[in-house]
């Protein structure tokens, strides 16, 4: 028997010894195929009409092909939001004065390429009101159900005649098939490496009993300025499933804090960031009803694109070669369990270590126990009551030490008290394109992910002269 404390933590700790090891732990969501797909009721496309010196994709546009489709949305809380968010803002209010700039209904999207239109002023503001209601006369709707995008440098306008012409050229030969997803995936990029897409298929029923196909279909851009607060760059989700634009905004909230939320590369939050889901629902699936298992399976679909997405974003992070995954299991709660995977994956330490291949578990015990619950806003929208989300907002996540158990790479570093391991090993099989981090708590039932990426020279090149 001992008197110390601390000595007899470390001994009730290495009781426990051996476990079984940390393992990943499945997502229970329905299959993604990383390939372009256009749900049934809309059509999309994109092209080079000037935005880019390169000469590459600049102008995207997707039309839903009937009626308005619902419409919903998570938009960036930096202060200096860009004129096409505030447009958009402006827009869903105008067709739907109960959503307050959350949700509505819309005809098309429209995106720039090679311009945020961010700190443009007024002037900004005239240039994407212009945009709107050039892309309006050329669907045929209402310029208030025209939604808009706009990603590139800040503090730019955009070549308003370039723009318009473009819009009034695409929207006449927009593609029905999948090829037209794919090419407005493309003319979203800027810093990307490579276009963004996911496709997940499900199966709801019909009013009459008979059961839909349904298709969930998502495009996204952004390796840079990425952090988890609201939306974390620009990504588009189709689906011809039916819902209401209300119950909509709901699940895209739901899962944006379970995906987007939990992604970082660089921890800068953009002037831009914004996330649009529409539903046609063209499937000819029932629209279903609020907490139904209906319902649940369409968020299961919406959830399972938007992770895929956001794990992609962070594989192709400005300079990256790793993904680095976080899981956290053994929480008091899902609300610790994110805010822990998160701070693992937004360490520069954590990040550095991924990137040199070293094991050091320390900066990832660091990370975990300096840990704080995210925003307000971040934790209602997850789930939380609105009195409970304010008086958790930013509190320290809660950490035994003597509790909690680390792996690398599927093998166990720490658990109460440093294991040993084959240090060389483990340095061989962080060596691949994605290291999974596991941490479980020890505490509850909360679980959490978070996606990031290494740091490397390569990032701190791009951005060093990034306006020249």
């Amino acid at each position: 028997m001992t008197d110390d404390p601390l000595a007899a933590a470390a001994a009730a700790a290495a009781d426990r010894l051996p476990l079984d090891p940390l393992e990943e732990v499945p997502s229970g969501l329905p299959a993604v195929r990383r390939e372009p797909a256009t749900p049934a009721g809309f059509r999309a496309g994109g092209a080079p009409v000037g935005i880019k010196r390169s000469g590459k994709p600049d102008l995207a546009l997707v039309v839903a092909t009937g009626r308005p489709a619902a419409a919903a949305a998570v938009f960036t809380t930096n202060a200096f939001a860009a004129a096409p968010v505030r447009r958009s803002r402006a827009n869903l209010a105008a067709s739907m004065p109960s959503g307050g700039g959350r949700y509505g209904v819309a005809r098309a999207i429209v995106s720039t390429s090679g311009s945020a239109n961010a700190a443009t002023g007024p002037s900004g503001d005239v240039d994407q009101t212009t945009i709107c209601e050039a892309a309006a006369r050329a669907v045929g709707c209402d310029p208030a159900h025209v939604l808009s995008l706009s990603t590139g440098l800040i503090g730019t306008r955009l070549p308003v005649s370039l723009v318009t012409a473009g819009v009034a050229d695409l929207a006449g030969r927009l593609a029905h098939g999948d090829i037209g997803m794919q090419d407005a995936a493309r003319a979203l990029m800027t810093t990307d490496a490579r276009p963004k897409w996911a496709t997940a298929h499900i199966a709801l029923p019909r009013p009459d009993g008979a059961i839909a196909a349904v298709t969930v279909a998502g495009i996204a851009k952004g390796v840079g300025m990425i952090h988890p607060r609201m939306a974390t760059m620009l990504a588009v989700i189709l689906t011809d499933a039916a819902a209401e634009p209300a119950a909509l905004h709901a699940i895209l909230r739901r899962v944006a804090a379970r995906t987007w939320d939990q992604l970082t590369v660089d921890g800068d939050t953009s002037t831009n960031d914004t996330v649009f889901l529409l539903a046609s629902g063209a499937s000819g699936a029932a629209d279903p009803e609020s907490g139904s298992p209906e319902e649940r399976l369409l968020e299961a679909g919406v959830e399972a694109v938007a992770r895929d997405l956001a794990r992609q974003q962070a594989a192709d992070g400005e300079g990256a070669t790793t993904l680095i995954a976080c899981q956290v299991t053994g929480a008091g709660d899902d609300a610790d369990a994110r805010a822990a995977a998160r701070a693992v994956v937004a360490s520069s330490l954590v990040k550095a270590a991924v990137h040199g291949r070293d094991p050091n578990w320390g900066r990832i015990a660091a990370a975990v126990g300096a840990a704080r619950l995210a925003d307000a806003a971040v934790l209602e929208a997850a789930g939380l009551e609105s009195a409970a989300a304010r008086d958790r907002a930013g509190a320290p996540v809660r950490v035994v030490p003597e509790r909690t158990r680390i792996a690398i790479a599927g093998t166990d570093v720490f658990a109460g008290v440093p294991l040993s391991f084959d240090a060389e090993a483990l340095r061989a099989a962080m060596d691949a394109p994605e290291v999974l981090v596991r941490v479980d708590l020890g505490l509850g039932p909360g679980r959490g992910e978070a996606f990031g990426c290494d740091l490397t020279e390569a990032y701190v090149v791009e951005n060093s002269a990034y306006s020249t």
